[in-house]
């Protein structure tokens, strides 16, 4: 014969049950939300070049989309020359950079023993050839002097843009690098100066011309409109894209792949339209190039 549960008994059992049911609710229901300011809370650590206010305003507008989109906050770590950022990146200063192209990561990579990876386009920036004593390219005289960036793929870009403009011939074309033993044709005996990529603006006091990287060209003062020859965009420009870099064991890293959506969007487009109205900057990715 069974034996009927004493009502007070009951009630401390349900009781017992409710406590425990509303105990794993609210334990489940903070895991959910330590979860979501997790993803609220994801920071990441970008190395740029030190900026104008024309690149930081791409910068403010990809920050908010990041932000607001993907719950991702962006830090900067600004650097004044080319040779750090990709060291910062190896060494796991920072998550990614954002300051060369193709031709330069290649170059890096095969000097410095590296494995870092593009994971995104950025913009364009045709480089131009400027000058404090010519109006055009072709007015440059027998044993002019012009200086170039000395890294070995802007360098080579330099090159590729002389050859363009006139000045000089080529052994090499394409995506292979150019130095200036490649020279197979040079009329004027124009000697080239190669310097340090942020210096080439200021040897314009003591060169016939100098071919300027734009962010140094910005910095410098210099317009596009003083340029005295703009570099071509055509098929042969891929290498120069801008890029977005990781760590090849971070070029899946769903995170930062969301950076590179936050950049590659209609917002960042119409930043950069207005604040580079003469083109000297053009939005990279999706970019078809003949």
């Amino acid at each position: 014969m069974e034996k009927i549960m004493n009502p007070r008994n009951r009630n401390i059992i349900i009781g017992i049950i409710v406590v425990v049911i509303v105990a794993i609710a609210a334990f489940i229901g903070f895991g959910q939300k330590s979860q979501a300011n997790k993803t609220v809370n994801k920071t990441v650590k970008i190395g740029i070049m030190t900026g104008t206010k024309e690149d930081d305003s791409i910068w403010q507008t990809v920050s908010k989309t990041a932000k607001d989109k993907y719950g991702i906050t962006l830090k900067f770590t600004h650097f004044t020359d080319y040779t750090q950022p990709n060291t910062a990146l190896k060494n796991g200063d920072i998550d990614l950079n954002a300051f060369q192209h193709y031709a330069f990561l290649k170059a890096w990579n095969k000097a410095n023993n590296g494995n870092l990876v593009a994971i995104g386009d950025t913009v364009i920036s045709p480089i131009s050839v400027y000058s404090k004593q010519l109006k055009n390219i072709s007015d440059i005289t027998e044993g002019g002097t012009i200086a170039v960036p000395n890294d070995a793929s802007n360098e080579s870009r330099a090159l590729y843009v002389l050859k363009s403009a006139g000045l000089i011939k080529l052994d090499v074309s394409g995506q292979t690098l150019a130095t200036v033993k490649d020279i197979t044709s040079n009329p004027k005996n124009l000697v080239i100066k190669e310097l340090d990529a942020s210096q080439t603006a200021r040897a314009l006091d003591s060169v016939d011309a100098a071919v300027i990287n734009n962010n140094y060209a910005v910095t410098a003062g210099l317009k596009k409109s003083d340029a005295i020859f703009t570099e071509p965009v055509n098929k042969d420009s891929q290498q120069w894209i801008n890029i977005i870099v990781a760590n090849k064991k971070d070029e899946n890293n769903t995170v930062y792949k969301d950076v590179v959506k936050a950049y590659e969007t209609e917002a960042t487009k119409k930043t950069i339209a207005k604040a580079y109205p003469d083109k000297s900057t053009i939005p990279a990715w999706g970019l078809k190039l003949k």
